[in-house]
C-alpha cells in the first residue's frame, strides 16, 4: 500500500475547522492578512515618526508603497521565522530589499530604531481589530433577528424545563430575549475592548532607547509623541506604558472571544435540545444538501449549531492558554510570546466563523407552536402543578395543600391521567373550586408569570 505524505509546506484550508471556513473572519486572520499587518506596522511607524521629523518624509512614502503582502514571498517568510523564531526578522529583511530595489536611500529607514515585537504586537492588534469589524455585524445580524423572534413568539406558550425535565410554562419569546440579552452583552464587551487596542512601541527592552538614538534632539518627550502619532497612523489606542511584558491586551482579547462563543453556544445548545426529533420545537433553517448524514438519508443535522457548539468548547481552552502568557518573565519573554499568536489567530477565526454561523441561524430558525403546545401537554397538566399549590394554600393551609397536591401528582403519574381528573375527585376540593376555575388554573398559557413584559422590555433594548 503506497502512503501518500502532505507536502511540506502545506496551507491552512480549514480541513478541520468548517466552523470558520468561507465566514468573512477568515480573510482578515489568515497568513496574508497578518502579514499584511506587520507591514502596515512599519509603515505606520515610518509615517509617524516622518510626521515628527526623524524620518524623511520621501522615505516613508516609499516605505508605505512597498509594504505590500504580495511583494513578498510568504513561503519563504515562514521558513526564515523558524531561524529567528519569530516572522518579523525576515519580513524587516525582505521589506528592505524591496525599498533598496528601487531607493536605497529610503530602505536605511525600515524598522528604524524598532524591534520584532513591536511590529508583530502592534500586528497582531491591527488583525484584531478588522476581525471585530467584521463580527461586530454579524452580531447586529443575530441580534435583530433575535429581537424580532422575541416579538412574534412574546406570548408563545413552551414548557420551561430544569434539569433536563419539564418545570413551569415559559415563552418561547422569552427564551429567546434570553439570547438576546446575552448576545447584546457580549457585542458591547467586544465592541468596547476593539476601542481600547493598543500599539506596541518599546524598542529592545521597553525603553525606547533605539528610537530616541535615532531622534537626537527631537526633545524628552520624543517617546510620548511618537507613541501618540503611531497609534494616529494607525487607528489604535495609546498604551500607558510598553506592554511587551505586560500582556493583558492579549489576554482581553482571548477573554472576550471566550464570552462571545461561550454566549452563541448556549444559543446552540438550546436550539440542539428543542431541535430533537421527539421535541421537535424548533428547526434550523434549510438549505439543499446541508446536514446530510452520509449513512442515514433521511437525517438533517443540526450542523449550525453544532459547528457554533464546537467553537464555544474549543475557545475557552485557547483562552486560557492566553491568560497563562500573563506569566512573562522579564521585560520580553522567551517563549510566552511565542505561544500566544497561534492561540489568538484561533480565537479570533472561531469566534468570527461561530458569530457568522450564528446569524445565519437566528434569521432562519423554525419555530413550531404547535409542537411547543403538544409537549406542554405531555405531563397531563403537571406543568402547573406549582400555581395550584399556590391557590389552594390559603383554602386548605399551605402544608395540606402540598400534600394534596403530591398525593395527586403522584397518583396521575402512576395511572397516566389528567392532575386535572384526580384533583376533581379528591375530597378536600369539594366545593372549593368549580370545574371551571379548576380549567383555567391548568391552562398552561395562563401561568406564564412576567415572561412577556420581561419579553417587551429585552426587545425594547
Amino acid at each position: 500500500m503506497t502512503e501518500h505524505v502532505a507536502p511540506a509546506l502545506d496551507y491552512d484550508s480549514g480541513l478541520l475547522s468548517p466552523v470558520r471556513v468561507g465566514t468573512p473572519v477568515e480573510a482578515v486572520t489568515g497568513d496574508t492578512a497578518w502579514l499584511q499587518a506587520m507591514l502596515d506596522a512599519e509603515a505606520g511607524l515610518a509615517r509617524a515618526q516622518a510626521r515628527l521629523g526623524t524620518v524623511p518624509a520621501a522615505a516613508a512614502d516609499t516605505i508605505g508603497r512597498l509594504a505590500r503582502a504580495e511583494l513578498l514571498d510568504l513561503a519563504a517568510l515562514a521558513r526564515a521565522g523558524r531561524e529567528a523564531a519569530n516572522p518579523v526578522v525576515g519580513l524587516v529583511r525582505a521589506l528592505t530589499a524591496v525599498v533598496a530595489a528601487e531607493d536605497p536611500s529610503a530602505a536605511e529607514y525600515v524598522h528604524r530604531g524598532s524591534t520584532s515585537q513591536d511590529v508583530l504586537d502592534t500586528g497582531s492588534m491591527l488583525v484584531a481589530r478588522r476581525a471585530i469589524a467584521v463580527i461586530l455585524p454579524d452580531l447586529d445580524r443575530t441580534a435583530a433577528a433575535l429581537a424580532a423572534l422575541a416579538a412574534e413568539h412574546r406570548g408563545t406558550t413552551m414548557a420551561g424545563r430544569t434539569l433536563a425535565l419539564h418545570a413551569v410554562p415559559t415563552t418561547f419569546g422569552l427564551k429567546a430575549a434570553g439570547w438576546l440579552e446575552l448576545v447584546r452583552t457580549a457585542r458591547t464587551r467586544l465592541a468596547e475592548l476593539a476601542d481600547r487596542l493598543p500599539v506596541e512601541l518599546g524598542g529592545a527592552a521597553g525603553t525606547l532607547a533605539g528610537y530616541l538614538e535615532y531622534a537626537e534632539g527631537a526633545g524628552e518627550d520624543y517617546a510620548r509623541r511618537l507613541t501618540e502619532t503611531y497609534a494616529d497612523e494607525l487607528g489604535l489606542a495609546v498604551p500607558e506604558l510598553p506592554w511587551h511584558a505586560l500582556r493583558t491586551p492579549i489576554a482581553d482579547l482571548g477573554a472576550a472571544c471566550a464570552l462571545l462563543t461561550g454566549v452563541l453556544g448556549k444559543i446552540a445548545v438550546d436550539v440542539q435540545v428543542l431541535v430533537r426529533t421527539e421535541v421537535g420545537e424548533l428547526a434550523e433553517p434549510a438549505a439543499v444538501g446541508r446536514g446530510r448524514s452520509s449513512a442515514m438519508p433521511h437525517k438533517r443535522n443540526p450542523v449550525l449549531s453544532t459547528l457554533i457548539r464546537s467553537a464555544a468548547l474549543q475557545v475557552p481552552v485557547l483562552s486560557a492558554g492566553l491568560a497563562q502568557c500573563l506569566v512573562a518573565e522579564d521585560e520580553r519573554s522567551a517563549g510566552v510570546w511565542h505561544a500566544e499568536w497561534l492561540l489568538l489567530r484561533e480565537c479570533l477565526r472561531l469566534a468570527g466563523g461561530a458569530a457568522h454561523l450564528a446569524a445565519e441561524l437566528a434569521e432562519g430558525l423554525e419555530v413550531r407552536p404547535e409542537r411547543m403546545r403538544a409537549n406542554l401537554d405531555l405531563t397531563g397538566g403537571q406543568l402547573v402543578s406549582e400555581r395550584i399549590a399556590a391557590v389552594l394554600a390559603p383554602l386548605l393551609g399551605r402544608g395540606t395543600a402540598q400534600e394534596l397536591l403530591n398525593r395527586a401528582a403522584t397518583l396521575a403519574a402512576a395511572e397516566q391521567r389528567p392532575l386535572g381528573a384526580v384533583l376533581a375527585e379528591q375530597p378536600e376540593l369539594h366545593g372549593k373550586l368549580t370545574d371551571a376555575a379548576l380549567a383555567e388554573l391548568l391552562d398552561p398559557a395562563n401561568y406564564t408569570g412576567a415572561a412577556v413584559p420581561f419579553t417587551d422590555r429585552a426587545v425594547r433594548g
